[in-house]
């Protein structure tokens, strides 16, 4: 339900400053010597005990600035390693839904790839026709494109469009290289192939017998950007148990039963049609209901729309706010400024506010936008 809308935060930066010389300390004077007086070398006891005194003074002094640093528990940076990537947050969840689709991809080579084919730019190549962040062309898009994200249109300009329709192809030509390795024609390593098909065709590849040399260069650049993207195929990297492999977040109920999803539809109460701003999950009177990831509670209370609501804020994430609501409860476990972690209870299901029967209305806000919450829960896209 979309009756109540949480508040976009804007963030302006202001220009940097040039900054001031500092002044630089006088060079102190040397004494003059006093004519005929040699100078004189440290005495034993000062040779041995300088050493001690300077030591016991350095410990001192730095467990007196804090010693070690320790990071807090809400750095995000620490405790996800996806945010090591520079990736907009709002696209790893899709990149580990696309690479699902077959074991040999992985979310780091899709994301690897669209770094090499448009540096993350939706700008159109007016020569070649290629459009969005994946590079398609019009006769691509119409054999790989769909509105995965269910925003009722399937473009090449859409991200998470563009990425799940590369993950399609990706995988469609995974089956086709390990069929041909399987029956002896080709050799090499299962990604490898894959790429080179995507650069050349597979049909080079089998008339190769292996990656062939026009694939090269394109498989060199591609490898060259995988390190880069090595941490977003880590699994679990929200902090908690309970989420199914390679997604974000962990499942705020069990088992997920989606009897609503994410996208335009017709209001069962009001019967106005507009987007569903997150998925509802279906779920007994008073089962429990979990947080999806560690954070802070910033909403716990009664609306008229969505009844029982709570909404936790996970940190930032690559400059970028995410969280998490949930709505109809029939009871709040938490208050505001509570803290909590992933998979700890935090109310239970219920039918309050505008709701037809018992259920979990659950939502991800990623920047104050909605976005579909099932790629981030649900890493097999159910």
């Amino acid at each position: 339900m979309n009756d109540e809308r949480l508040t976009e935060a804007r963030t302006i930066g202001g220009a940097d400053l040039p900054r001031p010389e500092p002044d630089r300390p006088k060079r102190p004077e040397r004494p003059e010597r006093t004519p005929g007086r040699k100078r004189r070398g440290p005495g034993p006891v000062t040779l041995l005990l300088l050493p001690a005194l300077v030591t016991v003074t350095g410990v001192a002094a730095f467990l007196a600035l804090g010693g070690l640093p320790n990071p807090g528990p809400d750095d995000d940076s620490a405790a996800d390693p996806a945010a090591a990537v520079d990736v907009d947050p709002s696209y790893l969840p899709w990149l580990r839904k696309a690479a699902s689709g077959c074991t040999v991809l992985r979310p780091s080579v899709l994301a690897a790839q669209i770094d090499q084919l448009s540096g993350w730019s939706d700008d159109s190549d007016e020569l070649s026709g290629q459009k969005g962040i994946a590079a398609f062309t019009d006769d691509e898009w119409r054999t790989w494109g769909k509105d995965d994200d269910g925003n009722g249109r399937s473009s090449p300009r859409d991200p998470a469009d563009a990425i799940m329709a590369l993950g399609r192809r990706d995988c469609s030509l995974a089956e086709k290289v390990t069929e041909l390795r399987t029956e002896g024609r080709i050799n090499g390593d299962l990604v490898e192939l894959t790429l080179a098909a995507y650069a050349v065709g597979p049909e080079a590849v089998t008339e190769a017998g292996k990656a062939p040399a026009a694939a090269k260069t394109y498989l060199g650049e591609v490898q060259g950007l995988l390190p880069r993207y090595e941490a977003l195929d880590r699994e679990d990297p929200g902090g908690g148990a309970g989420g199914a492999a390679g997604a974000l977040l962990t499942a705020p109920v069990s088992p997920l039963t989606i009897t609503s999803p994410y996208g335009s539809r017709e209001h069962p109460l009001t019967g106005v049609t507009k987007l569903h701003t997150g998925v509802d999950f279906a779920a007994p009177q008073g089962a429990q209901v979990v947080a999806a990831r560690r954070g802070r509670v910033v909403f716990a209370a009664l609306t008229s729309a969505y009844g029982n609501r709570i909404v936790i804020d996970h940190g930032t994430i690559q400059g970028k706010r995410v969280e998490t609501t949930y709505s109809h409860l029939s009871s709040l476990g938490v208050a505001v400024g509570q803290s909590v972690e992933a998979g700890a209870p935090i109310g239970r299901v219920g039918s309050t506010g505008l709701s037809t029967g018992p259920h979990l209305h659950f939502e991800v806000v990623v920047d104050g936008y909605y976005t579909d919450p099932r790629p981030w829960v649900v890493a097999s896209g159910v």
